[in-house]
């Protein structure tokens, strides 16, 4: 299992203040500490303003396998920051909230998947980057929404393939492939909540919108959709596109970046089934904030650890996605 630390204070001891402006006390720390801040496009916009760098899982796996800074700070959530400690084990790798997990990736037990993988000897893996150090360990290859597809157009047609954890983007990936592949039944509790019935009202609510989703949303719901992508592809989608008006099927932190780079469009975040909510955050990327990124920064904690052999062993499939993109 990997090694999780945390700071843990003596009860006597009362917490030091938080500085008045948080933001300068992040820049003098990274100034301090030779350090990076990468953020994933699903934090707070808050987070987001003050990261170094924003993007999608294949944007900051690149930028963590290229930085030559002394520490890490990933606001994203845990496997994200693994994938970071992967890259670069000699640096010191921060996550705000250690709590920050994955749906995705809970949804894929080792011990579970390697008895699936047994059942199909001759199969290649092939995993989503979302999932744990020890899913990555036991594939061949990762993948992200932005290269799945063209990762699996480069394996031989006669090579059979298992695609975990999410059930979705591996649909979408057969779709767009032609490809049969042995797919692992997880999801995203994020993705497979959006309404197909309300993503329909939404459309006859605005007439001239178009609708964008992620390929992680169930096929219900991407049949409607003008335009299906990685997050990464969805913002850029909005800045070529004409049309002023867009129906967003992700986790709403990427609005804060369209609506950034696009003033003059409107952006709507597409809702879950539950008629009391109008937006669909995801609880985990949600609970690292501006205080907490501070917190870590200051205490240099909560640190990511992995045992070597399961980090060498997830280093590999990471390694060779970087070449086939």
């Amino acid at each position: 299992m990997r090694k999780r630390t945390r700071c843990v204070c003596h009860p006597c001891c009362p917490p030091p203040p938080l500085p008045l402006d948080l933001v300068a006390a992040i820049q003098d720390r990274k100034r301090e500490l030779n350090a990076v801040i990468l953020a994933h496009y699903y934090q707070d916009p808050a987070i987001q303003d003050v990261a170094d760098y924003i993007g999608d899982s294949l944007g900051l796996s690149r930028q963590a396998a290229s930085t030559n800074a002394d520490v890490i700070v990933f606001a994203g959530v845990h496997f994200m920051a693994e994938t970071a400690k992967i890259l670069n084990p000699d640096k010191l790798v921060l996550l705000p909230d250690l709590a920050a997990g994955c749906s995705l990736a809970d949804s894929c037990p080792a011990d579970a998947f390697a008895a699936f993988k047994a059942q199909y000897p001759d199969h290649l893996v092939i995993s989503y980057i979302n999932c744990s150090a020890e899913i990555k360990a036991l594939s061949d290859i990762i993948c992200t929404s932005s290269n799945a597809v063209k990762i699996v157009q480069q394996l031989p047609a006669d090579q059979p393939l298992i695609f975990a954890p999410d059930r979705n983007l591996g649909r979408y990936v057969m779709a767009q492939t032609g490809r049969q592949m042995v797919l692992w039944e997880g999801s995203c509790i994020v993705h497979e909540t959006f309404s197909e019935r309300r993503i329909l009202e939404l459309k006859a609510a605005y007439p001239t919108a178009q609708v964008i989703a992620h390929p992680e949303c169930e096929e219900a719901v991407l049949r409607h959709a003008n335009f299906i992508g990685s997050t990464t592809a969805l913002l850029n989608y909005t800045q070529t596109e004409a049309c002023d008006t867009f129906i967003v099927v992700t986790e709403p932190g990427i609005l804060h970046q369209m609506q950034r780079r696009n003033p003059q469009k409107t952006f709507i975040p597409a809702p879950p089934q539950d008629q009391t909510c109008n937006c669909n955050e995801c609880p985990f990327m949600r609970l690292n904030t501006l205080e907490k990124l501070y917190l870590c920064m200051r205490d240099r904690q909560p640190q990511i650890q992995l045992p070597e052999d399961v980090r060498l062993a997830a280093l590999k499939p990471i390694q060779r996605m970087l070449e086939m993109s």
